[in-house]
């Protein structure tokens, strides 16, 4: 999936001559947690979070110099620069950004000019379509060899029983790397016979373990 298919461009964004004050206000009124900093061509100069501007609100106890604070300038607390991604960008690519930066949103650029956001929560929800963990059936876990053609194989043996296949997912067996698993979501409540075909056909099957079989 690309970051264009799941983007929010319904952007909330400042100017770096906007006040603090001013993105306290957005950020209560729209539920939001980041807002980008562009300029008069509409790139991207910073980013402002909650955190930045909740750092920078008056104390309770010092209230008359937290509210001339307020008055500065965005461009004061914004972090700059800012790490951007491009609307053709896969969603994977971008949520190894997320994990390697520790960051929690991106601003989405097509020639260097702001077109939409993603949030960790976007990611997250996309994670669940690809996934398929929102749509009624099973899951199962296979260990395979590692092997070229392996995939095809084991999806044989759904084929045959004509059972649709939401979502496969595929990870390193970390005890034994010569191994893999794979990991099927598939439109059925009863997945048992599918399991029997599996085991007949010689496969490990790591999930579920039902009673009465021998996993």
């Amino acid at each position: 999936m690309l970051i264009e298919e799941m983007m929010r461009t319904d952007i909330i964004k400042l100017k770096a001559d906007d006040s603090i004050e001013n993105a306290l206000k957005l950020l209560n009124d729209y539920h939001i947690r980041h807002i980008p900093i562009v300029d008069d061509d509409n790139k991207v100069v910073g980013i402002v979070s909650d955190r930045d501007v909740r750092d920078a609100s008056p104390s309770i106890f010092d209230r008359q110099s937290g509210a001339n604070a307020l008055k500065n300038d965005i461009q004061s607390i914004m972090s700059s620069p800012v790490i951007t991604v491009h609307p053709l960008d896969f969603v994977e690519e971008v949520a190894a950004i997320f994990y390697d930066n520790e960051i929690a949103c991106v601003p989405v650029t097509r020639e260097n000019k702001l077109i939409g956001m993603i949030t960790e929560k976007d990611l997250l929800y996309t994670l669940i379509q690809l996934t398929g963990t929102h749509e009624q059936g099973s899951q199962i876990e296979i260990k395979v060899i590692d092997r070229p053609g392996i995939l095809p194989e084991v999806t044989q043996i759904f084929g045959k029983r004509k059972m649709n296949i939401n979502s496969v997912l595929i990870y390193p067996y970390k005890p034994d790397k010569k191994f893999k698993i794979l990991v099927f979501r598939i439109q059925t409540m009863n997945p048992k016979p599918t399991i029997t075909d599996l085991q007949s056909a010689g496969y490990e099957v790591l999930w579920p373990n039902l009673p009465g079989m021998s996993l």
